[in-house]
C-alpha cells in the first residue's frame, strides 16, 4: 500500500541550501530583500531536489487575502442552480481566484453548518443562495467579509443582492397564456415563505385582476420547486371536478413534472393544457414539447454578483435587479420559437 507523502517543510530547503528560512521566503517571493545569484541557485537546487512546495493558501492569508470566495445554493442537483454556481466560477476563476462551493440541500443546519466551514476558511466574499428569505449571513458581514445574496431575498435587509424581476416576469407569463385566450389559469407555486413564490404568485395574481377573469383558490396550489414537486401538483390539479385551460408553473423542473402527469393522464400539451414556466434553463428548451418560459440572465447575475462581491465599497447601488426574457415554444400554444 502507498503511503501518504510527507510534506516538505522550509526548514529543510534552508538546511539543504545552507541558508536561513528567511532567504527561501525571499526567493520564492522575490523579496523583499535582494539574494545574490550563487545563493539564489542553490535556494532553488534544494527547492528542485527536495519537490517542495510553497503552502499558497498561508502565503495568501499572509497578504491579508484568501483569493478564495464561497456560494452556497440551496439545492445543487437544480439546473438553475448548476447553472448559476458554473456561471459564478467562471467568473471568480477569470479573476484569477478559486471558489468554493456549498450545497445546503434545502437544509437551515446544514447551511449553518456550511457558513461556519467558510467562516473557518478565511473566505474574502460570500455569494449566497438561501434556504429561505432570511439568509443567517450577519455574522460574516460583521467580520468585514463581502456577502452578496442571490435569488431569495429579504426586502428589509440591507445585504447586497440580485435577483431578476420576479413579479414583472410572471405577469409577461401569465399575459402571454391570456394573449393566447386562455381565460382558465392556474398556477403552481414553490414553497410558501419563499421571495421567489411570493413574487411569481402575485405576478400571477396581477395579470388575472387586470384582465378580470376569475382567480380559483383551487388552481393556486403549492409544491417543492422539483420534478417531484411538478408531479405531485399536477396529479392534485388533474384529480379535481374542474381542470384549466392553462397553467404557469413557478420553475422548470414543477413544469416538467406537471408535463409527466399530463402524458400519463393522455392530456396533450398544448392541444388541451397549456403550460409555462420560469427560469428558462436547458431543461425546459429539451423537453416534450419544448416549454415556453421566462428565462433569467444566468451570465449576467452572475457577472453583476461577482462584480459587487469584488467591489463592496463602489458608489452606486448595491441592489441590482436583472431583466427576463420570455422565450416562446411550443409548450402554450405558439407554433414556433421567438423571443420576447
Amino acid at each position: 500500500m502507498t503511503g501518504v507523502q510527507r510534506r516538505v517543510t522550509r526548514d529543510e530547503v534552508a538546511k539543504l541550501a545552507g541558508t536561513s528560512t528567511a532567504v527561501v521566503s525571499y526567493v520564492i517571493n522575490n523579496g523583499p530583500r535582494p539574494v545574490s545569484e550563487s545563493t539564489r541557485n542553490k535556494v532553488l537546487a534544494a527547492i528542485e531536489q527536495t519537490r517542495y512546495r510553497p503552502n499558497g493558501i498561508a502565503k495568501a492569508l499572509a497578504a491579508g487575502s484568501s483569493r478564495t470566495y464561497g456560494l452556497i445554493v440551496p439545492d445543487i442537483s437544480n439546473p438553475f442552480f448548476a447553472a448559476i454556481a458554473h456561471a459564478v466560477e467562471d467568473e471568480i476563476f477569470d479573476a484569477g481566484m478559486v471558489l468554493l462551493l456549498g450545497d445546503s440541500a434545502e437544509s437551515k443546519e446544514r447551511e449553518e453548518e456550511i457558513l461556519s466551514i467558510f467562516q473557518q476558511q478565511q473566505i474574502d466574499g460570500l455569494l449566497f443562495i438561501g434556504t429561505d428569505n432570511h439568509p443567517h449571513v450577519q455574522t460574516m458581514a460583521r467580520a468585514g467579509t463581502p456577502v452578496v445574496v442571490l435569488d431569495r431575498i429579504d426586502e428589509d435587509d440591507l445585504a447586497a443582492s440580485v435577483v431578476v424581476d420576479n413579479i414583472a416576469g410572471a405577469i409577461a407569463a401569465t399575459r402571454h397564456l391570456i394573449g393566447h385566450g386562455y381565460t382558465e389559469i392556474a398556477f403552481v407555486g414553490g414553497p410558501e415563505g419563499l421571495s421567489t413564490s411570493e413574487d411569481r404568485h402575485a405576478g400571477w395574481m396581477t395579470a388575472m385582476r387586470e384582465a378580470a377573469l376569475e382567480v380559483n383558490d383551487d388552481w393556486h396550489l403549492v409544491a417543492p420547486y422539483s420534478k417531484a414537486g411538478g408531479l405531485d401538483a399536477g396529479r392534485r390539479l388533474l384529480a379535481q371536478s374542474r381542470l384549466p385551460r392553462a397553467i404557469f408553473a413557478a420553475n422548470d423542473q414543477q413544469a416538467i413534472g406537471i408535463l409527466r402527469v399530463a402524458y400519463e393522464a393522455g392530456i396533450r400539451v398544448p392541444e388541451d393544457l397549456a403550460i409555462i414556466t420560469f427560469d428558462g434553463t436547458t431543461d425546459a428548451e429539451f423537453s416534450a414539447p419544448p416549454l415556453s418560459t421566462i428565462r433569467q440572465p444566468i451570465e449576467e447575475i452572475a457577472k453583476s454578483a461577482v462584480w459587487l462581491l469584488l467591489n463592496p465599497d463602489a458608489d452606486g447601488s448595491n441592489r441590482i435587479t436583472c431583466q427576463f426574457e420570455l422565450v416562446l415554444r411550443r409548450s402554450c400554444g405558439c407554433t414556433q420559437e421567438k423571443n420576447r
